[in-house]
């Protein structure tokens, strides 16, 4: 069941990165929000529920709120202008609580693959306390591109795996999916360096409408 909410992660990963670059209106990805997270939210709910007391299913469903009330803030916030600020220092949270979650992966659920994903989860929830906590408007492009990436690498193709069997080497795919962040998020960091322009700027949560004439700096 986690596997499938997983799978739609991934979609709304996606769809928010491309929302930061400014390529899909903030209320448009605002319904896709609601969607998954009220799915993460129902989704650990029922797995705690049936667990029987088992303390591994609980603590790894315990980790999909963090999601879940991600995204239903998001989606709330999109649809009624709220500032971004509360996301943000919430991300900070989210972010803190993924190195831990990480570090259970990889020596009580001896998870590796899911260890390492979560570290890339907590670097993606790192950088959206900087740009929505922070305002730090200058790494928008590079969290655009580092969100939706991840919403494939750490999601949409792990769950798609997991569906359909082939999750079969799972020590390959925790050393493959480290070196693959090292690699292409440092990479992307000078290619995206620069300064936001209007489009951009306008499709982020708590961002002013975009002018609608030239203006002075």
């Amino acid at each position: 069941m986690g596997t499938v909410g997983l799978l739609y992660v991934g979609a709304v990963l996606f769809i928010n990165g491309l929302m930061i670059l400014g390529k899909v209106e903030p209320r448009a990805a605002a319904v896709l929000n609601l969607f998954v997270g009220a799915l993460q939210v129902v989704t650990p709910t029922v797995l705690i529920i049936m667990s029987g007391g088992d303390t591994n299913v609980i603590l790894g469903a315990s980790g999909l709120y963090l999601f879940g009330f991600t995204y239903l803030y998001v989606g709330i916030g999109l649809l009624a202008g709220l500032d971004s600020t509360g996301v943000g220092y919430f991300s900070l949270f989210v972010s803190i609580a993924a190195i831990g979650y990480s570090f259970a992966s990889f020596f009580v659920l001896n998870d590796r693959p899911f260890g390492v994903i979560w570290l890339y989860w907590s670097y993606l929830w790192f950088l959206f306390f900087v740009l929505l906590g922070l305002k730090n408007e200058s790494i928008g492009r590079y969290t655009g591109w580092v969100t939706a990436i991840q919403g494939w690498v750490t999601a949409a193709i792990p769950a798609y795996l997991l569906l359909t069997g082939y999750w079969q080497n799972p020590d390959l795919y925790a050393v493959a999916l480290a070196v693959f962040g090292v690699v292409v998020f440092a990479a992307l960091w000078p290619l995206t360096r620069r300064q936001p322009d209007t489009q951009e700027m306008a499709g982020r949560p708590g961002a002013p409408a975009a002018p609608t004439a030239p203006g002075p700096a």
